[in-house]
């Protein structure tokens, strides 16, 4: 039977899709890369905004309506945190949730066997543990995403994810350093560690994320070693110290904002201020010359008036982020901000994600101007055709190249590249040792 994946949300969600396919394979099953004469579709949910649920629907509903046939698994954080809900979608056969993905092929054959509706979802415990996913190689990709946590215990106001996740929960180390040696073998160069609260890497075993980073990073035949979005409040100076000899780590960290308003963190029931914000980039940027710093901004948070705005707005424009993740905040179902009063109009909202666009998109780039000239190793991984190549430098600036003629393939492999210029959000460059 053929299985054909849709993946919503973010990169955990990708790697919990890779591994699902595997255990697909290892139970006989064949993954499609095409809708049409697919047996079975999975569909990987997220459940951050109220939006992402409705995209979800409607991508059942258009399912059910074009492969009437098929069988149809709703599967991840949506039915997690809404598990009555998820669970009344008619046209969804099989509702599960986060926890017990592993038996996913054991419920499409039980409901095969009888047709009825499988709805099996496990409510989350306050010790369990990591769920042992592994994903041992993607399907004609360069970099591999490394699921090593999940779960959050911080409860911000405007977030459901504590609910969809359950609490922090970390990889075992031993477990983590098979799969990295194994993604190794598969030719792999470039890894990414994610996790849903990611800088809380360990905590259950007396580990920093900097411990795992350190393992990854002695793994033979890895050559970058990339991190997914951190929470700022837990990294300390020497996390820092120890980062920075770690030569496989690549420059980039993205570091979750929200507001750069010190009443509007309060009220998010964030666990920094902007000046301690402020004060860890100073340290990352004195410890990583030329890295990058990203970052996620929520606009129109309940309550944030005018001034508020401004500040977030100002401060914003004196971190100078080399690039940012504008959206307006969303009332989420279940949280306490969905509760508060004084919500901001949707026209204010938009407004406001506009000129916060505006700001990050001057310091973006500025921030790709500071690359012209300097000569970078360029991890390729995309080749549009002949001609052009697409690749990434270790600060994770994307990188196009002109060439023709080419007697060798340049993906998975990391040349040095001159960046001579710009290109929409993108640089230019020539490669100065090709051979």
């Amino acid at each position: 039977m053929k299985v054909y994946f849709i993946t919503f949300g973010c990169k955990v969600n990708i790697y919990e899709t890779e591994a699902m396919k595997n255990t697909f394979r290892q139970n006989g099953y064949t993954i499609s890369d095409s809708e049409n004469g697919s047996d079975i579709f999975v569909i990987n949910s997220c459940t951050v905004t109220s939006y992402s649920d409705k995209k979800i629907r409607q991508t059942i509903h258009r399912l059910r309506r074009n492969y009437p046939i098929s069988v149809i698994v709703l599967t991840g954080c949506y039915p997690q945190a809404f598990s009555d809900e998820a669970g009344e979608i008619a046209e969804a056969d099989i509702v599960t949730g986060t926890k017990n993905r592993k038996d996913i092929c054991s419920l499409i054959e039980d409901y095969v066997s009888c047709k009825n509706k499988v709805v099996s979802i496990c409510g989350h415990e306050s010790a369990e543990k990591f769920e042992d996913m592994v994903n041992t190689g993607y399907t004609d990709k360069t970099r591999a995403f490394v699921k090593i946590q999940d779960g959050c215990n911080m409860f911000c106001s405007y977030c459901i994810i504590p609910y969809s996740r359950g609490r922090f929960r970390s990889k075992p180390m031993d477990r983590l350093k098979e799969e990295i040696r194994l993604l190794a073998e598969n030719g792999y160069k470039e890894i990414v560690l994610v996790g849903i609260n990611l800088s809380f890497y360990g905590v259950e075993y007396g580990l920093r994320l900097v411990d795992a980073i350190e393992a990854v990073c002695a793994v033979e035949g890895i050559e970058r070693v990339r991190l997914g979005s951190l929470e700022p409040e837990v990294i300390s100076d020497e996390d820092i110290r120890r980062m920075s000899e770690q030569k496989k780590l690549c420059p980039q960290f993205h570091l979750s904002l929200q507001s750069g308003c010190d009443r509007t963190l309060k009220e998010m029931n964030r666990r920094y201020t902007s000046s301690e914000y402020k004060e860890l980039v100073e340290k990352l940027r004195n410890s990583f010359p030329d890295c990058s710093i990203t970052t996620d901004i929520m606009v129109g948070f309940p309550g944030e008036t005018e001034e508020d705005f401004c500040q977030s707005l100002e401060f914003v424009k004196l971190v100078e982020f080399s690039s940012a993740h504008i959206f307006p905040y969303s009332p989420r179902k279940g949280t306490p901000a969905a509760e508060m009063e004084n919500q901001v109009p949707e026209r204010v909202k938009t407004e406001r994600a506009e000129l916060m666009t505006q700001v990050t998109d001057l310091s973006k780039k500025k921030f790709l101007l500071s690359q012209v000239g300097n000569v970078y190793p360029v991890l390729f991984e995309k080749e549009k055709n002949d001609r052009e190549h697409h690749g990434y430098t270790p600060n994770y600036t994307k990188v196009k190249i002109l060439t023709e003629n080419l007697e060798k393939s340049l993906r998975s492999r990391v040349f040095y590249v001159k960046i001579i210029g710009l290109e929409n959000d993108y640089c230019l460059g020539d490669i100065v040792n090709y051979n």
